[in-house]
């Protein structure tokens, strides 16, 4: 599949199966999904701006997004029930590797005064979520077609597992986090 994937393989999971006394290579925590996810409040001024979002999305992520809807109507916002106010993608099997690979190696340290990510993240199922403030440190976005630089979320879901065994499989995968 890719060089991260056969890194888990080869090296992750052994040290994982020794450092937590699993038995089992079914037991060892893995990740599941990758969901990329980005909103979109222009959209309700501008219609052409989810067309370009979308574009965008793509790019990073190698699949077309799904449109996110509102679900309920809030007049304080001008927003109907219904509206298009994002874009999300759900990666999963060697498309998620890849992304997550490109992620470690090439996007992070395109990050501007990186000092590391978040360990406060996880939530209780050991689920990391990744708030990334600008689109273009990805390679794929070229800086002069872009509109408005926007954020996305990014959320790493990783199954048979806990906080504590979601952090160390990211930092044997690479992931550069503080030391808080």
């Amino acid at each position: 599949m890719t060089n991260l994937y056969s890194k888990f393989q080869t090296e992750v999971t052994p040290k994982l199966k020794e450092e937590f006394g699993l038995k089992n290579d079914l037991s060892v925590p893995i990740i599941e999904k990758i969901t990329v996810n980005v909103g979109v409040a222009d959209a309700l001024i501008n219609k052409d701006v989810i067309g370009k979002v979308t574009e965008q999305i793509s790019l990073i992520s190698g699949q077309k997004p799904k449109w996110t809807k509102a679900k309920k109507a809030i007049a304080g916002f001008k927003l109907r029930q219904g509206d298009v106010i994002g874009v999300k993608v759900t990666l999963r099997g060697k498309k998620a590797w890849q992304f997550l690979e490109r992620l470690i190696r090439v996007a992070i340290p395109r990050i501007r005064d990186f000092r590391g990510i978040s360990q406060s993240k996880f939530d209780k199922d050991g689920n990391y979520t990744l708030g990334l403030t600008e689109q273009i440190i990805f390679p794929e976005i070229e800086y002069s077609k872009i509109d408005k630089i926007r954020g996305l979320s990014v959320t790493i879901s990783i199954k048979n597992t806990n906080p504590e065994k979601s952090k160390r499989v990211l930092e044997l995968l690479g992931l550069p986090f503080k030391n808080e």
